[in-house]
C-alpha cells in the first residue's frame, strides 16, 4: 500500500523553527519525487520545496529559499523540511506529496504528484 504520513507540525512563534517528516511506503525511493505543499485558508495550495532522492537535487519556492532546506534519509524512506526563521504568512497546513521522479528535469513545485499526506497543521503567531 501507497502511503505518505507527515509529523512534526504545530505552533511556534514567530522566528523559530520546525521540522516536518514525511515518511514514504510502499514506494522505491529512488524512483519518486517527494514534494511539500502547503495551503492556508482560502488559498490555493503551493508548492515549498521538492526533492529527488536519487541524487539530492532540490528545488524551493522563492518565498522559503534562504529559511527552509529539504533532506531525505534514504534509509529510513523519510523525507524532512527544515523550517527556520517562521513568518505568519507560513501558517498553513503542510502536505507532501510523491511522483516519479522526473530524472534530468527538477522536480516539481506544481501539484501534479500522484500520492499526497493527510497533512500536519503549522501555525506561527506572531
Amino acid at each position: 500500500e501507497v502511503q505518505l504520513v507527515e509529523s512534526g507540525g504545530g505552533l511556534v512563534q514567530a522566528g523559530g523553527s520546525l521540522r516536518l517528516s514525511c515518511v514514504a511506503s510502499g514506494f522505491t525511493f529512488d524512483d519518486i519525487a517527494i514534494g511539500w505543499f502547503r495551503q492556508a485558508p482560502g488559498k490555493e495550495r503551493e508548492g515549498v520545496s521538492c526533492i529527488s532522492p536519487s541524487d539530492g537535487s532540490t528545488h524551493f519556492a522563492d518565498s522559503v529559499k534562504g529559511r527552509f532546506t529539504i533532506s531525505s534519509d534514504n534509509a529510513k524512506n523519510t523525507v524532512y523540511l527544515q523550517m527556520s526563521s517562521l513568518k505568519p504568512e507560513d501558517t498553513a497546513v503542510y502536505y507532501c506529496a510523491a511522483e516519479p521522479d522526473p530524472g534530468l528535469m527538477l522536480c516539481a513545485l506544481t501539484p501534479q504528484y500522484d500520492y499526497w499526506g493527510q497533512g500536519t497543521q503549522v501555525t506561527v503567531s506572531s
